[in-house]
């Protein structure tokens, strides 16, 4: 490993702070190096906050004798390329340049449209060196979510579910089967805490009632998705209670009441684009699909889902409704409890 990747493997560990608090900004970490020893570092920490490069000037600034010396010589490696338009903080490439830093090391150029280039060609105009590049694929894996929403235009979708050893998702139509252990539903609530969204169907919400908020977990309640062509849900059911805003999709009408938003589409159409461009529009970046089956399915039909996490149980049914399936490059297997886990990435 060089210096350079060794440096911004840290970046990406910063980085990896933010997740869940940052949306729909990228997770960004920076850390500046002086001589071969780290002398400041940051991490973007939530959205609206400041950025990773101002948390590690700041840093450096407020701890380093002769900071204004040092940062002159001094690189500066970040995983995103700096911004170069004024958002919620003033642009971050003027501010490497203010502190007159001689060097910048970057692992993706930012594709949102106010940047997407233009952090670097303001450093480089200014007579900043600048590296770009390094641990482009790692620092991709990191920001997935950020590079789905703008460049495809809609949020990142993993799909998951949890199936029994011979291939089912539960013992019959219209009944809930606990399929996977202790271990996976702690970290399934750790992936809501994680993830912008959660999608579900609404016999889902018929059968399960469930509430779609993290309980076994610390962390942020994603916007609850609800596909409801007929609005026939009760509204006595968990998804209408105050805990998290709930957007629910239908054939009759769009408007707020409280913290649900009615949101009417074609279901004649393309369902699963049409429900993925609407919350792009809402600056939703990720959406994580829990069920059912029928659902996943027509996500699956038409191509529109990026991963799949799958438990899969040491125990049989033996009949049921079939578990979904969706061709995939295997990422990780994993050994959770009385589960395996198993992780695939569309090709």
């Amino acid at each position: 490993m060089n210096t350079d990747e060794l440096y911004m493997r840290r970046c990406f560990e910063l980085a990896q702070q933010g997740l869940g608090n940052v949306q729909p900004n990228p997770m960004v970490g920076a850390v500046i190096v002086y001589q071969g020893k780290i002398i400041g570092e940051g991490y973007h920490e939530a959205y609206g906050k400041a950025h990773a490069e101002v948390n590690a000037i700041q840093q450096v600034l407020t701890n380093v004798a002769d900071a204004a010396k040092i940062l002159a010589k001094s690189t500066l490696y970040v995983n995103l390329e700096p911004c170069a338009h004024t958002g919620k903080t003033p642009p971050c490439a003027d501010l490497i340049i203010k502190n007159r830093i001689p060097k910048v090391v970057i692992s993706n150029i930012d594709p949102f449209g106010s940047v997407n280039g233009k952090g670097v060609d303001r450093l480089k105009n200014a007579g900043v060196e600048v590296n770009i590049n390094v641990l482009k694929e790692e620092g991709y894996e990191l920001n997935k979510r950020f590079f789905t929403y703008h460049t495809l235009q809609r949020p990142y979708v993993i799909l998951k579910w949890a199936e029994s050893k011979d291939g089912f998702i539960s013992i019959a139509e219209n009944t809930r089967s606990n399929i996977s252990g202790t271990e996976a539903r702690k970290l399934n609530h750790r992936w809501r805490s994680e993830e912008q969204a959660i999608l579900v169907g609404t016999k889902t919400v018929q059968v399960d009632n469930p509430i779609l908020t993290v309980r076994d977990w610390v962390g942020k309640n994603p916007v609850r998705v609800i596909i409801d062509r007929d609005l026939k849900l009760a509204k006595e059911l968990n998804i209408f209670n105050a805990d998290s805003k709930t957007i629910i999709f239908n054939n009759h009408k769009t408007e707020l009441d409280g913290n649900i938003q009615f949101v009417q589409i074609d279901f004649y159409g393309l369902v699963p684009q049409f429900i993925l461009f609407q919350l792009y529009l809402m600056e939703i970046q990720s959406l994580i699909i829990e069920g059912g089956a029928y659902t996943i399915n027509e996500f699956v039909q038409f191509g529109l889902w990026d991963e799949v996490r799958m438990f899969k149980s040491k125990s049989n049914l033996g009949q049921g409704i079939k578990a979904p399936i969706s061709e995939g490059r295997l990422f990780s297997k994993i050994d959770l409890g009385d589960d395996e886990l198993f992780i695939y990435h569309r090709v």
